[in-house]
This record gives C-alpha cells, sequence and structure tokens, in this order.
C-alpha cells in the first residue's frame, strides 16, 4: 500500500473540484421535477387555452400564434436569463440562485393553476396571466446552465461528461414521467383545469424544500466573477472563445435539428400511424422520455472508456440516421400505405426503431457537449459560459418548432422536417466538428 500523499497543487494552480454526490442529487432532482412541471403542463396547454380563445372568436391563424407565443415564450426567457443566472451564480453562489428559481416555478405554475380557473367570459385576462406565469415559469427554468455549473463544481474534468449525464437522465425522466403524472393528476382532481398547475407547483415546492434542507454551496469562494450581470458583449465573447464557441454553435445546431422532431411528433403519429387518441400520443412522449433516460444512464460507463470527442461524432451520426429515417417512415406513409406496400404493423416497428436511433444519439450529444464547453472554460465563469451555452440551446427549441411545424405542413409527405434537421447535423459534422477536437492554450 502507497502511504504517500498526494503532491500539493502548484502556487497559483485553479483548485480541483471536490467530489459532492449530495450537491449532484439534489442538482439531479432540482432539474428533474423542473422538468416534470414542464411535461406536466406542455401537453395540456393548447386544450386548455382553446375556450379562452373560442369566446375571443379568433380566426384559426390567430389562434394558432397565441398557441405558438404561449409555448415560445418560455424557452424565450430561458435564452435571454440563462447566461444572467450563470453569472449570478459565479458571483453570489449557486445555491441561491437555484432557490431563487425553484420558488419561481413554485410561485408561476401555481399562477398558470389560477388562470386556468377563469370564465372564459374573462378571456383577455386569463390569457394574460397565462402568459405572465409561462414567462414568469420560463425565467425560473433558465437555471440549467447554473445546475451545469454545480456539477462541474464538485467533478474533476475527467469525470465531467460523467456528470453531465445526470442532467440529461433528468430531462428524459422529467420528460417521461410529466405527461403521465399530468394525466393522472387529471383523473385525481377530476378532470379540473387547476389540477396541472397544483401538480407542477406542488412538486417544485418539494424540490424547494429539500433543496432549503439539504444543498449547501458549491462554488469555490476564491473564484472572482465579474460584476455585469446582463452583458451581451460578454456572451460574445464566449462565443469567441477558442473551440467553445464552436461547441455553443454545434449544441445550437443539434438542439435545432430535434427540436424539429420534437415540435412534429404529435402530429406524425396521427398522420403516419393514425393514433387519435390523446392516450396513445401520451405513451409515445413517454416512450421517447424513457428511451433518453436509459441512453442517459448508458452513457455514464461508456465515457470512461471513450472521449467526449468521439462519443459526440457518434451521437450526430445516431441522429442522422434516426431523423432520416423518420423522414422515411413519413414518406412510407404517404406513398406506399395506400397501395398496400407497407402495413400499419411495419411502420410502428419502423417508427419506433427510427425515433430510438434519433432519441439515444441526441443523449449521447447533449453531455458530451456539455462537458467539453465546461472543461474548455474559465473555472471562474463555469456559470456564466454553461449559461450561455444553455441559451443558444433554448434558441434551438424557439426555432426549431416554428421552422419544424411550418415545413411539416408545406409538403404532403410531411418528411421537410427530417431532411432539414438531417441536413443541419451534416453541417455540424462536416464544419463544426472538426474545431471541437483543438483543445485551446491551457484547456484541461
Amino acid at each position: 500500500m502507497n502511504d504517500t500523499p498526494p503532491a500539493a497543487p502548484a502556487p497559483g494552480a485553479p483548485a480541483r473540484p471536490v467530489p459532492n454526490r449530495g450537491a449532484l442529487g439534489i442538482v439531479w432532482l432540482v432539474v428533474f421535477i423542473d422538468l416534470l412541471g414542464f411535461g406536466i403542463v406542455l401537453p395540456v396547454m393548447p386544450r386548455q387555452v382553446e375556450p379562452y380563445l373560442a369566446h375571443l372568436e379568433l380566426a384559426a391563424a390567430a389562434r394558432g400564434a397565441v398557441i405558438g407565443v404561449l409555448f415560445a415564450v418560455f424557452s424565450l426567457m430561458q435564452f435571454v436569463f440563462s447566461p444572467v443566472w450563470g453569472r449570478v451564480s459565479d458571483r453570489i453562489g449557486r445555491r441561491p440562485v437555484l432557490l431563487l428559481s425553484l420558488l419561481g416555478s413554485v410561485v408561476f405554475y401555481a399562477l398558470y393553476g389560477f388562470a386556468v380557473t377563469l370564465d372564459s367570459a374573462r378571456a383577455e385576462l386569463a390569457l394574460g396571466l397565462m402568459l405572465l406565469s409561462r414567462v414568469g415559469a420560463g425565467i425560473a427554468g433558465a437555471s440549467v446552465g447554473t445546475a451545469a455549473a454545480v456539477i462541474a463544481d464538485c467533478t474533476p474534468p475527467e469525470k465531467r461528461a460523467k456528470g453531465m449525464a445526470l442532467i440529461g437522465i433528468a430531462f428524459g425522466a422529467g420528460f417521461t414521467f410529466g405527461p403521465l403524472v399530468g394525466f393522472f393528476g387529471l383523473e385525481l382532481f377530476d378532470e379540473q383545469p387547476w389540477g396541472v398547475g397544483v401538480l407542477a407547483s406542488g412538486l417544485s415546492l418539494v424540490a424547494l424544500l429539500v433543496a432549503v434542507l439539504a444543498f449547501k454551496e458549491t462554488r469555490n469562494p476564491e473564484h472572482k466573477a465579474g460584476k455585469d450581470f446582463f452583458s451581451v458583449a460578454r456572451s460574445v465573447e464566449v462565443l469567441k472563445m477558442p473551440t467553445v464557441g464552436a461547441l455553443v454553435l454545434i449544441y445550437f445546431m443539434a438542439i435545432f435539428a430535434f427540436a424539429n422532431f420534437e415540435a412534429t411528433l404529435a402530429l406524425l403519429t396521427r398522420d403516419a400511424l393514425g393514433m387519435t387518441n390523446i392516450r396513445e400520443n401520451l405513451l409515445v412522449f413517454a416512450a421517447v422520455g424513457a428511451v433518453l433516460t436509459f441512453a442517459g444512464g448508458a452513457y455514464r460507463p461508456m465515457v470512461k472508456k471513450r472521449s467526449e470527442e468521439a462519443l459526440l461524432r457518434f451521437g450526430l451520426v445516431l441522429m442522422v440516421a434516426g431523423l432520416g429515417a423518420v423522414g422515411l417512415v413519413a414518406f412510407a406513409a404517404y406513398q406506399w400505405k395506400a397501395d398496400g406496400t407497407v402495413s400499419a404493423a411495419q411502420l410502428t416497428v419502423g417508427f419506433y426503431l427510427s425515433i430510438s436511433l434519433a432519441v439515444i444519439g441526441f443523449a449521447f450529444v447533449n453531455p458530451s457537449v456539455s462537458a467539453l464547453v465546461s472543461k474548455r472554460s474559465d473555472p471562474t465563469r463555469q456559470g456564466e459560459v454553461l449559461g450561455v451555452n444553455q441559451a443558444f440551446a433554448s434558441l434551438g427549441r424557439i426555432l426549431g418548432p416554428f421552422f419544424g411545424s411550418i415545413l411539416f405542413q408545406t409538403e404532403p409527405s410531411r418528411t421537410l422536417p427530417y431532411a432539414v434537421a438531417v441536413v443541419t447535423l451534416v453541417l455540424v459534422g462536416v464544419l463544426l466538428l472538426p474545431k471541437a477536437k483543438q483543445h485551446p492554450a491551457g484547456a484541461t
């Protein structure tokens, strides 16, 4: 047995992160419950908005625009505030930011629950409160970059990707159970419209109490951060960092491609597979989340043997293959289903295989990019840099559904969103991925 103590770090060298499993567990719970609340509200919000839109007698296009705004404003707030929360957490600590974020989720999901109880005669007030709740929930939920910074605080560089995979697992689990909890919650509350808001707010309250009681600060107090919380110039500075800017752009394009698929999934199941029942679609979304959770769990042991760059490339290949196959399923349903060339069973099998490939690929891309961004960033700016990374992910979630929804309706075969997604990912691989392999001077 070697009793020689480890060598002391060189003077001026950055302190090595201290493992903190308790903090990692709390962060996992925070992200999971945040996504759970999002998943509870997401499937039912369009239907809860409809009575108010009908009362206002809006045209079909205007109704769609209102629903689109209610969806997009959540991601827009995350785009704006993710870097802000990251900079604040670099300055005052991760704990107060996460606690404030959870408190915001409690308040604004409860506000959503109240808004949907208003009579349709008060449609303007109801829609205004819904919009306010979505804005507030988006601001509160913009702390995923701060959660990633906690993982960076607690994991050494060689274990960073394994830690970042926890966020992917939390996303998958929240995406899996959110729609299911929302469905059973409506049953529990006897189909009362406020049920989803109460559930989301209550779960956020549970996470807040756990964080108050158990979460300890992880930021290194020796790291000094700037005071400019709202700073476009500093975000642009992050994008100019060697390799980091390329990785952020890779992340944006990957999220954009995947969001084309997410936004059109419910429509594709209807048109290609004939799923018109909401329960069937809930199960499809739950299956996507389950695959995402499983793949995130599989990623953790794999990153011990393979580099993040290799797993990123592997994930991109799977996403291209999966989304391309989804487009093929859409084309087959349009072109060959009518004449009996393919059966409904064959389409169903092809559909689930293709979405599984795409989701597994995304589960590998997500933590790989976050880990590489973190490892190649200044330790004193972890929250800010990871916040900028998450901001561009939010931008992808704004633009992807917007363009995907338009493209889906443009051509009767329904293949365009997936073709655009594949082309986007090919561009990522050809133009950007080689840059991700280069390390800036002094990077770990």
